[in-house]
């Protein structure tokens, strides 16, 4: 391999897999060497909490590549690698073997891990966290008709997992500290149709509630001491108060870092030229929002490494795609666009009683910075292009259901 280029690639989830799919889509000829810390081929993350925890979906039909394609595509691939340094001078990582290599060019796509928190018996058996096919098999198994299951967190995965458990016969507890789940995302409006939503299912949905403690006998969970003083018995625990993303690698060393994560601009580029970062860690520049993002979404571990292969080429491109997500939940399915930061109104069009509507997030100046469809599966490249326009309408018309969004 002497003199051959070599693009290396830590991280070997989806985002890492999608950008060496984009290096030989766009004519690299040298050495690709994708690094990643499981022992599987690279994977998409939302079936875990949706259709693979359910049993609807196997590991292979969400696998982004399988073994014949990185063979063919002349791919390296070193599942169980731990990178525990990065020489920016001699351009060269480190795994914990000892074993180095140099590169040309680095694209870090270390995505992120569950959060943690220093919950007294948060290691007991029973307690379980949700980032990887293993950890969703073992809530799987966990999540038998009749059993009893608490969720620490009101956020988009433990919501997920709560729909997938009642749709198992599993009892359901969900406790959130804030005053409705999905609070801080959607605002108390739109957050309080997910509240009657999970209700209306039978969970017991506990807000403005904090826990102290998971409670455990011989070593197993048994339950969650609540801080108003009560208890919920539970045969299983789930975690789910988010995520922290993995950027102890870039950050030790000596990358700039924003918005909790990896500073870089809009092609994806760090403040070292050799390096890119895409995916969870990427806080980048956003050209048309005029902001740096930082989001944990699928859409970005998705797209977001064309644009950086692009710049690791030496090609100019810039990553614009507006935020996107999307959930499953009961009969409940929603695509979100946008960034509904500093919003000052929410308008509605729909029948948002029947779920089936549509939300927009207006800033002060009435201009579209966000919207989500929940079971209406049209009409989203209208809102993009609402979006995209920046430009102030009406919010008479954008509620009414009969005034096509195209109008507008």
């Amino acid at each position: 391999m002497a003199g051959k280029t070599t693009f290396i690639i830590v991280g070997a989830g989806l985002a890492g897999a999608k950008g060496a799919e984009a290096l030989r889509d766009n004519g690299f000829d040298g050495r690709i060497l994708l690094l990643g810390s499981e022992e599987q081929l690279p994977y998409e993350r939302p079936p875990l909490s949706k259709g693979f925890l359910a049993g609807k979906t196997t590991l292979g039909e969400f696998t982004v590549h399988d073994a014949a394609w990185f063979r063919d595509h002349d791919v390296d691939v070193l599942p169980g690698a731990e990178v525990t340094g990065v020489d920016r001078h001699k351009q060269a990582i480190t795994l914990a073997d000892g074993t180095a290599f140099s590169y040309d060019k680095l694209l870090l796509a270390t995505g992120s891990r569950s959060r943690r928190p220093d919950l007294p018996g948060a290691q007991a058996d029973g307690v379980h966290y949700l980032r990887t096919v293993g950890e969703s098999e073992a809530l799987r198994a966990a999540l038998t008709e009749g059993a009893r299951l608490g969720i620490v967190g009101g956020g988009w995965i433990g919501l997920e997992v709560a729909a997938v458990a009642r749709e198992r016969g599993v009892a359901v507890t969900v406790v959130e500290s804030a005053r409705l789940p999905l609070l801080g995302a959607l605002g108390p409006q739109i957050a309080a149709v997910f509240a009657d939503l999970h209700r209306a299912h039978g969970v017991d949905l506990r807000t403005d509630t904090g826990v102290t403690e998971i409670t455990t006998r011989d070593g197993r969970a048994t339950g969650l001491l609540l801080d108003d003083g009560t208890t919920v018995d539970t045969d299983a625990v789930l975690v789910a108060v988010g995520a922290t993303p993995n950027i102890e690698l870039a950050d030790h060393a000596g990358l700039e870092l924003a918005e909790g994560g990896v500073l870089v601009n809009a092609s994806l580029c760090t403040d070292d030229p050799h390096i890119y970062a895409a995916g969870d860690i990427a806080a980048a520049w956003h050209p048309l929002l005029e902001t740096r993002i930082r989001t944990e979404h699928w859409a970005n571990a998705l797209k977001q490494p064309a644009v950086a292969a692009a710049g690791m080429l030496g090609r100019d491109a810039v990553y614009d795609d507006l935020p996107y997500f999307f959930t499953d939940q009961y009969d409940l399915g929603m695509e979100y666009v946008g960034h509904s930061a500093g919003y000052q109104r929410v308008v509605t069009r729909g029948d948002t009683a029947g779920r089936e509507f549509t939300a927009f997030w207006l800033d002060g100046a009435d201009r579209v910075l966000a919207g989500m469809n929940v079971n209406i599966w049209d009409g989203l490249d209208d809102i993009k292009a609402l979006i995209r326009a920046m430009r102030p309408v009406d919010p008479d018309e954008l509620a009414d259901d009969h005034r096509p969004l195209a109008d507008l």
